[in-house]
């Protein structure tokens, strides 16, 4: 990939950090942060943070350093912006402009999402009975992100008269989101408005009632649960509020649309709250009590209720069984037993059939049951590494099971399969266009390395068949590796523009993530954090020992919690990697820990741990990025972050670039794009994300053009 051929103005050389021993005024000159010192004590322990006053997005002295930390950056990539242009371009024809989702029916409509050529944004319609219907537009988000340089449309919920949607909007990129009301029969918007919701909201059988959850004005934890009757435009009434500050809460409707249940959920403990639709000013009977430890989540059918949970030591999840009439735990019975061997990651309820979805050595594999016991089996998968997840499936009485297929290497299919002719029907596979696009110009593989411990960790690989593998091949390894959210194998059109110059995509399915199953991701979090940063160096120097790449062509990417691997791995075996992009990354954990005033905080206490006490701190201490930054060598690196990230703080990326700068080495690349608009996820419009992603994309291809 490192030879694409594009030109380049060759003359400008990259400057590293500005402490260079002699002055080149022909480079420009990185930002300078002042230091302020700040002791930091806990423990008997003092932490310095000299550039903590960094913390006030109001304190215009902050503005300025980032944006002149912009400046640098566009100084510095200026010999690639046209390159950029071209990567954007590449990328966006690729996409069907004037694309449209596979309509779903629900109560009596087909519901469709669209795009029209040249535009950002969705534009959401229906159509009654049948989809030779008049199309009825909902919501066109072109139109209502007018005059917002953020605009996302959180979620919409149809009253069950059809009549009324309930709608979200975040015009901040702070996942704020203010819910109001649209009159479907006139189009008019209702007075009725609520500000700093969660995002959705749920109708009871009314149609004029509705809940909906708020968040904490500070942390942005969704605390507390609200009825809300139409035409009532104060004093909604308050009908639960979740006091435990490791908690958030939510609330939605079951699938047999029997029930609003109110969910309240921490890393490692759940509890659900039933109504019945019907009477929504009725009080909410708690499910089963929350039991630190114990996980579940309920679906509703018939009479029953049927429970994934991991009681009794059930650590990769079974599914129980309990009359709606008494949920309490002394009355669930085994439905399905737990398997050491299987992950039972969720359950799709059907009038006649229910779908498992499982994960076995990493695949995901849907399993179809009769109801009446009388026919089971599993959808055949045969590929050696690939993604595939049941999709929408709101209608409850009907055959069609929809579910979504996809590899590194193979387009996303929507598929529609018969469950009782077991037929099967793709509905749309993915086009790629802007050329010829042939599947069998890719290559995939699964491969395994070893960790320092022995553990054999997967990697999925993906490369374009003319793509030799060598020392001198470039590599980009991506991971994230916290959570249990597991990054499965899936297909990019936008990824195309690395296969085809010669790059080879690795993820890395570190422990962390529940790839391999729930011990996977318990092994990987608390005090066995360190796992998933040195699996992923363990899997870098697998690629080199086996003459995959050498740390002259190894790239690695990651965001968020990933963008914390990446601290991580340049910190612990930085000669390894020859450029690291680090999306919004959380950084500074010790410090975000320990303040409950910042969003996710409390509510994460189960996932790195409460650096409040002395074993938490010292271990978080030992991998935190900005507290082990130290004075030697770093690889070239992009950070990029957003000024109204709610997840991870803009100061976190900004100090932590600021102490890179004063005490590496190195002349390599250290550089920050800061977007002054956008939040954690970037940019909102589909096109703009495009423009992050070849910014990324430029970056590495540029640096591997020097290496060759």
């Amino acid at each position: 990939m490192g030879k694409y051929g594009i030109f380049f103005l060759g003359c400008l050389i990259f400057a590293g950090s500005c402490q260079t021993k002699k002055t080149d005024m022909s480079k420009p000159m990185a930002p300078k942060a002042k230091k302020i010192r700040k002791e930091l004590p806990k423990h008997d322990d003092v932490r310095v943070d000299d550039y903590y006053w960094m913390n006030d997005r109001e304190d215009p002295e902050v503005i300025a350093h980032l944006e002149a930390e912009n400046v640098y950056y566009a100084q510095m990539t200026a010999h690639t912006d046209a390159f950029k242009h071209s990567l954007f371009e590449e990328m966006k024809a690729r996409i069907k402009e004037d694309d449209a989702s596979v309509p779903y029916k629900q109560n009596g409509y087909w519901y469709i999402t669209k795009y029209e050529t040249g535009k950002e944004y969705p534009i959401y319609s229906r159509k009654k009975d049948t989809l030779d219907a008049e199309e009825e537009i909902l919501f066109d988000c072109n139109e209502m992100a007018q005059g917002h340089e953020f605009f996302k449309l959180s979620s919409f919920s149809i009253s069950p008269d059809n009549t009324m949607a309930a709608f979200s909007v975040d015009t901040v990129s702070r996942r704020k989101y203010t819910l109001q009301i649209k009159n479907l029969k006139t189009g008019a918007i209702l007075a009725d408005k609520v500000d700093n919701t969660a995002g959705n909201a749920v109708w009871a059988d009314d149609n004029k009632t509705l809940f909906y959850s708020k968040q904490d004005d500070v942390t942005l934890r969704s605390d507390k649960i609200f009825r809300h009757t139409l035409g009532q435009l104060t004093d909604d009434v308050l009908v639960f509020h979740e006091t435990d500050e490791t908690f958030g809460t939510g609330v939605y409707k079951s699938k047999s649309k029997k029930y609003i249940i109110i969910v309240s959920y921490s890393t490692l403990t759940t509890e659900y709250q039933i109504l019945r639709a019907n009477d929504p000013e009725g009080a909410f009977k708690v499910f089963h009590p929350r039991t630190r430890g114990l996980e579940y989540s309920i679906s509703h059918y018939g009479q029953d209720f049927y429970v994934l949970t991991n009681k009794d030591g059930a650590t990769n999840f079974k599914l129980m069984k309990v009359s709606e009439e008494n949920t309490h735990a002394d009355h669930w019975q085994e439905f399905i037993p737990h398997r050491e061997d299987v992950l039972l990651e969720g359950i799709d309820i059907f009038k006649n059939f229910y779908v498992l979805s499982e994960r076995k050595n990493g695949l995901n594999e849907l399993k179809i049951v009769r109801w009446d016991g009388s026919d089971s089996y599993y959808l055949p998968f045969n590929s050696e590494t690939y993604t595939a997840n049941t999709s929408t499936n709101p209608d409850f009485d009907t055959p069609i099971l929809r579910y979504t297929y996809n590899s590194l290497t193979t387009p996303s299919s929507v598929i529609d399969y018969n469950m009782e002719t077991k037929e099967w029907e793709v509905k749309k596979e993915q086009e790629v266009l802007g050329g010829v696009f042939d599947k069998a110009n890719y290559r995939e593989k699964r491969i395994w390395a070893t960790a320092r411990d022995g553990v054999k960790v997967p990697m999925s690989l993906a490369y374009h068949k003319d793509t030799e593998l060598n020392a001198t091949t470039p590599i980009l390894q991506y991971g994230y590796g916290s959570y249990g959210l597991t990054l499965d194998p899936y297909f990019s059109t936008v990824r195309l523009s690395l296969l085809d110059r010669g790059f080879v995509y690795a993820i890395a399915h570190v422990r962390g993530s529940e790839y391999m199953g729930r011990t996977w991701y318990e092994n990987g979090k608390l005090l066995h954090k360190r796992n998933t940063f040195t699996d992923f160096i363990d899997c870098s120097k697998h690629l080199i020992a086996k003459n995959y790449t050498s740390p002259e062509h190894l790239y690695a990417m990651g965001g968020s919690a990933g963008g914390l691997l990446m601290g991580a791995i340049i910190n612990m075996a930085p000669e390894l990697y020859h450029g690291i992009v680090a999306a919004v990354p959380f950084v500074d954990v010790v410090t975000t820990m320990l303040d409950e005033s910042i969003p996710l905080t409390t509510g994460e206490y189960d996932e790195w741990g409460n650096p409040g006490e002395r074993e938490y701190y010292d271990y978080i201490k030992s991998y935190s990025p900005y507290d082990n930054v130290v004075a030697g060598p770093y690889p070239n690196m992009l950070v990029t972050t957003g000024l109204h990230d709610s997840q991870v703080q803009y100061f976190e990326p900004a100090k932590w670039v600021a102490k890179l700068r004063e005490l590496k080495t190195d002349d390599n690349l250290l550089l920050m794009d800061v977007n002054m608009e956008a939040g954690h996820g970037g940019a909102s419009g589909r096109f703009e994300a495009l423009k992050e992603t070849a910014r990324e994309y430029a970056f590495l291809l540029d640096l591997e053009s020097k290496a060759q």
